[in-house]
């Protein structure tokens, strides 16, 4: 990660962490950038956040400026971005969104030509710039001034993609859809619609302010109430740019990205279509998920927590499915980056094939009791690497044993150590948890209130 832009972009409060200035100069670095050899093309979607707005320009004035054409596919979703990207021979690709973040904050996500995460050596260089580190770019003039695409119709392709890919009808089918007021909520009705489902949609009227409150993957419990109030087959719940998907079964219970990563990895093997017999998972999936797997023969990698480490993985070993508890899940063979309505797509192939329902696919997973407890710590590495606490974290390690995990590790963005454990019961774990941060405490490595 950089001093910028972290494992899924820039992001921070709108004008104070990410200000309109950087986004100019992230669009004046990318337009000359890509521009050096031949004419550049670059393509910009934005989320709902009242703030996109502003970034979209401040961006498209620093691409023209700099020679770039800059095609805007309006209020879309990440992987629309990355699909329009990868498919219309773009240099690169720009995301302004923060995600599941409140609607204060914004990021902006760069993807390179193949619809992938921006490589480390390109940010490098961005921020470089950012910086002042390199000398000044020129200013394109005359005929060479970039120019602006209204380029809707990119957006509309994608639509065309994902009700493309399902294999079976959803007529029928009710299903409850919660955009989180957010990117989503010009594309999944009318994907579901299009397919045949009776569709029921809360969260999609957005105002600027009200993505992702009290609403979306992050809140999932209007969905959970909503899908019960209508008796509905299923619900379906995507973040602020809808690269995440959770989902609800026909009893109100939450579906997490681990119960995807099951059933749909489940599916893949008995249809002999999981490649490599694996499933790629990270640090974070639950215990409960690895002795599923087990019994029934499927595979698994771990990867650190992020989506960018999990297709990493995938692509380097030739894996065909990913994700994380939170619920980005990838489908390489579709995509290159997690897409919520895809995913939401393949679930409902996979009810309609099995003639199963949710909770009955979901079944074979016992879901562990899990508690993580975050410590403030003067210093991260000279925490997790004290000897003394690396001696409790084996001591819990072998009173587990297969009965349960610990793990600890850094924040990535925090002076906190997370300490997380997972077991047969809330109080097993809580007492483990407690157990090594005790020691912590009793080492002065915790930070004092």
């Amino acid at each position: 990660m950089g001093k910028y832009f972290g494992t899924d972009g820039f992001r921070g409060e709108a004008n104070k962490d990410l200000t309109v200035e950087h986004a100019y100069k992230v669009g004046r670095f990318l337009g000359w950038y890509y521009g050096r050899q031949h004419k550049c093309k670059v393509v910009i979607g934005k989320d709902t956040r009242r703030s996109s707005y502003m970034f979209e320009y401040a961006l498209v004035a620093g691409l023209t400026a700099s020679g770039a054409d800059a095609y805007l596919l309006h209020v879309t979703t990440t992987p629309s971005v990355s699909y329009v990207v990868r498919t219309e021979e773009f240099d690169c690709g720009i995301m302004i969104s923060a995600s599941h973040n409140p609607y204060y904050d914004n990021g902006i996500k760069l993807i390179n030509n193949k619809g992938e995460k921006m490589q480390e050596s390109v940010i490098l260089k961005v921020e470089a710039y950012l910086d002042g580190l390199t000398e000044e770019i020129p200013f394109a003039t005359g005929e060479n001034i970039g120019c602006t695409v209204d380029y809707a119709a990119g957006r509309n392709r994608y639509v065309g993609y994902l009700i493309s890919l399902a294999v079976h009808s959803f007529k029928g089918k009710r299903v409850g859809l919660d955009c989180a007021n957010g990117s989503s909520w010009m594309i999944a009705k009318n994907v579901f619609d299009a397919l045949g489902a009776k569709t029921y949609v809360i969260n999609n009227e957005p105002n600027g302010m009200n993505i992702n409150t009290n609403c979306g993957s992050t809140h999932i419990e209007g969905l959970q109430a909503f899908v019960k109030e209508n008796q509905l087959d299923v619900g379906f719940a995507y973040d602020g740019d809808a690269d995440r998907c959770l989902c609800v079964d026909e009893k109100g219970n939450v579906i997490s990205g681990d119960l995807i990563l099951y059933i749909c990895g489940k599916y893949m093997k008995d249809r002999g279509e999981l490649d490599n017999n694996t499933v790629v998972t990270t640090v974070m999936s639950n215990f409960g998920l690895y002795k599923a797997f087990d019994k029934i023969g499927i595979e698994y990698e771990k990867t650190a927590v992020g989506d960018k480490y999990v297709y990493e993985c995938m692509q380097t070993n030739g894996h065909k499915i990913g994700g994380e508890e939170s619920g980005h899940i990838i489908f390489s063979k579709y995509a290159t980056t997690g897409d919520g309505i895809l995913t939401s797509i393949i679930m409902m192939d996979v009810m309609i094939a099995k003639k199963m329902t949710l909770s009955e696919l979901a079944m074979p997973v016992v879901i562990y009791p899990q508690l993580l407890k975050n410590v403030r710590v003067k210093n991260k590495p000279a925490a997790r690497n004290d000897v003394d606490v690396i001696a409790a974290i084996e001591d819990v390690e072998k009173k587990l044993g297969s009965t349960g995990r610990i793990l600890v590790r850094e924040s990535g963005t925090e002076p906190v150590i997370r300490v997380m454990v997972e077991a047969e019961s809330d109080d097993i774990c809580e007492k483990y948890v407690d157990q090594v941060i005790d020691v912590l405490v009793k080492k002065g490595h915790v930070q004092q209130a």
